[in-house]
């Protein structure tokens, strides 16, 4: 079996969060990196579970110091992937889902390539079935204001036009098959 790091991104609302989640419960063999972030907490987000949640003085020391696999900043905040725990994870035989955007995957798929490592980088996207369901998923959670909403509304064109940069595509239009999808894509992969 190999040891890989597996990008799941997509548009905001899409589900990524409760779909890596579930493949967490089937498959104890994986390990979910926790990225940090400048943004403040979500209602029932918890530091070290969801986020690190950490300043932007802090988030911009680390960037000079190469403490990320990938960053960005999207939405007026820093999200980035510790490198630090993701080596321990890999070197510990066991493979990482990174629940990251669009652009972290394909920074991450880029990095390991320039390594010489991109054999160990699966990217998934994950679309909605129709534009209208994601909206609808959006509007539900209810943790953005009506700007933050347009900003998100906005990049989904631009993050599902990035699907052909992708190894797979799920489309999540119902959650237990596309678990099953998403389980079947690591399997495969980790047995190559």
């Amino acid at each position: 079996m190999r040891d890989l790091l597996f990008c799941i991104s997509g548009p905001s609302g899409v589900g990524k969060g409760t779909l890596v989640r579930e493949l967490i419960k089937r498959d104890a063999s994986l390990a979910l990196s926790v990225s940090c972030t400048t943004r403040p907490p979500r209602k029932g987000e918890r530091e070290g579970i969801d986020y690190f949640f950490i300043d932007r003085a802090t988030f911009e020391e680390d960037i000079r110091r190469d403490a990320f696999v990938e960053y960005d900043e999207h939405f007026g905040n820093y999200y980035g992937t510790p490198r630090s725990y993701v080596e321990k994870q890999l070197a510990a035989h066991r493979s990482v889902l990174l629940e990251i955007d669009v652009v972290g995957a394909l920074n991450v798929k880029r990095a390991y390539h320039a390594r010489g490592e991109g054999d160990k980088v699966v990217t998934i996207l994950i679309a909605p079935p129709d534009l209208a369901s994601l909206e609808a998923r959006l509007l539900h959670r209810g943790s953005e204001t009506r700007e933050q909403l347009e900003l998100r509304r906005a990049r989904v064109g631009y993050e599902l036009s990035m699907a052909k940069e992708f190894d797979y595509t799920v489309v999540n239009d119902d959650l237990s098959a596309a678990t099953d999808e998403l389980a079947a894509v690591i399997h495969q992969e980790k047995t190559k």
